[in-house]
């Protein structure tokens, strides 16, 4: 509930944004088998962003690849989402899970760059995120790693609001910006 109800916080529409930018993360080609042979079809994975903490994700299905690339990217921006940043890295330490794949990404001083594999890489471009370690962990599947990214992006929370819910100052907390 917990999830559903933060995912509902972060939700925003791609009218919010800046300039879109896509990436497209993985395509893969299906054949469903039938009695004349072999029927192929294809879905993408598009990752869409602004490079200022907006990113979202899409999964489209088509006979031909640029219809689903095009399906994608239109689910994408129907599902954006906003990232807390602080600076051009993350604002603390977080695990995201979703199935059997974990992801645990901690911020990265500046000069530290993207260290990430390529669909981890591929959101952090889009949402501009530029200095971050992240660990893949379990299943290395494509759609559930974005699915898992998102997860610990979603989690992330502001210090500020984190000190003012549990009522004490910044410097109380222990928190020292990058």
């Amino acid at each position: 509930m917990a999830f559903k109800d933060t995912l509902d916080k972060r939700r925003i529409s791609a009218d919010q944004c800046g300039e879109l930018t896509d990436k497209t993360v993985f395509i893969n080609r299906v054949a469903k088998v039938v009695k004349g042979g072999r029927r192929f079809s294809f879905s993408a994975l598009v990752v869409t962003g602004d490079g200022r903490g907006h990113v979202g994700f899409g999964l489209g299905k088509a006979a031909e690849v640029p219809d689903a690339i095009r399906k994608a990217s239109e689910q994408a921006r129907k599902r954006m989402i906003k990232v807390p940043l602080k600076g051009s890295t993350i604002p603390h330490d977080v695990l995201g899970k979703a199935g059997p794949s974990s992801i645990v990404m901690k911020p990265g001083k500046p000069g530290t760059g993207v260290i990430a594999g390529a669909t981890v890489r591929s959101v952090m471009d889009v949402c501009g995120i530029k200095d971050i370690r992240t660990k893949c962990l379990g299943s290395t599947t494509a759609q559930n790693v974005l699915r898992a990214t998102l997860a610990g992006l979603l989690m992330l929370e502001e210090p500020e609001v984190i000190a003012a819910v549990r009522g004490v100052q910044l410097e109380e907390m222990g928190y020292h910006p990058y």
